[in-house]
């Protein structure tokens, strides 16, 4: 439930915490100053105390929270959250051309930085995943929102599980004839799409609806051994049948053609004589856990500026 409001709300979690207090706090002023009222006019408890009682809930709660939001710094957050409620009420008028979300956005205190939401895509077991989960775990601004998986029995659906974070599994037909679950990227509030060993091309709704806020990671020097069906163990196999010297991993943005958007990161790591691929894809998820989580947070952190 917490973590479904920090994304219909874009909060961090204090400032979630401190929304929750105000509210819990400001609901029990509202009902001890009712009382005080109807003890002092002296009303016996009837009907008419009822009324009353309902009528003074209605007008106190409003203040109480707005002043109680003022000690806990969230004055501009219920300021909104009073007016929306107005609004819904019919007792305030309300901006026909403003939506729930902008007034909330517009009223969000200033010192806080607005929450980017990510969403992972993978195929397979997640490590990268997992370490891009790890390093988002305390972050105030950055929150893996969605892990996006295309097949079912994946490792990575049960990190998601474990890590209490929404997935879906695509189906093909819809993911590539369809609009490829953009509505279900806007319905989570995604601003960022970071592929982790993800194995479809993205199709053109997605990568319109997201331009260059869609990455991957691939593990080669880009633009050797990349392409349709270059993943995994097959490109570690390549580069050792060709006796490269060295390999690596490039994180770049995504385009309509495989493994090829613009280079963001290249780090190599050197081929040794006698590796197996299994060794070198070894130092090649070294390189990767190293090195993406720290690329993601320097890209989404300049959609927040």
């Amino acid at each position: 439930m917490f973590k479904n409001l920090k994304q219909r709300w874009k909060v961090t979690s204090l400032q979630l915490a401190l929304i929750i207090c105000t509210f819990a706090i400001g609901g029990s002023a509202t009902g001890f100053a009712a009382k005080k009222i109807l003890n002092w006019l002296a009303i016996d408890h009837d009907w008419l105390w009822t009324i009353i009682y309902i009528l003074l809930i209605i007008i106190i709660w409003p203040l109480a929270v707005l002043v109680v939001s003022i000690f806990f710094g969230q004055f501009r957050f219920f300021s909104g959250y009073v007016h929306r409620l107005g609004v819904k009420m019919g007792l305030v008028k309300g901006k026909s051309q403003t939506t729930d979300h902008e007034l909330y956005r517009n009223s969000l205190i200033t010192h806080y930085p607005p929450l980017i939401n990510i969403a992972v895509f993978a195929s397979g077991a997640g490590s990268n995943a997992q370490k891009i989960i790890d390093h988002f775990r305390e972050s105030s601004s950055v929150n893996v929102a969605l892990i996006v998986c295309n097949k079912s029995g994946a490792g990575v659906l049960q990190i998601a599980e474990n890590e209490n974070i929404s997935a879906i599994l695509i189906e093909k037909e819809k993911f590539f004839r369809g609009n490829g679950y953009l509505d279900e990227l806007k319905e989570r509030k995604i601003d960022f799409i970071v592929l982790a060993g993800f194995l479809w091309k993205i199709p053109d709704p997605l990568l319109k609806a997201f331009p260059r806020r869609i990455i991957n990671i691939h593990p080669a020097l880009l633009p050797k051994y990349g392409g349709k069906g270059m993943y995994g163990q097959s490109v570690h196999e390549a580069v050792i049948s060709a006796k490269e010297k060295e390999s690596g991993i490039t994180i770049h943005y995504v385009d309509g053609h495989y493994d090829h958007g613009d280079i963001i990161l290249q780090v190599s790591c050197p081929v040794m004589e006698n590796d197996t691929p299994e060794e070198l894809a070894h130092r090649i998820h070294a390189l990767e856990h190293a090195n993406y989580p720290v690329i993601i947070e320097e890209l989404v952190s300049k959609l927040v500026k």
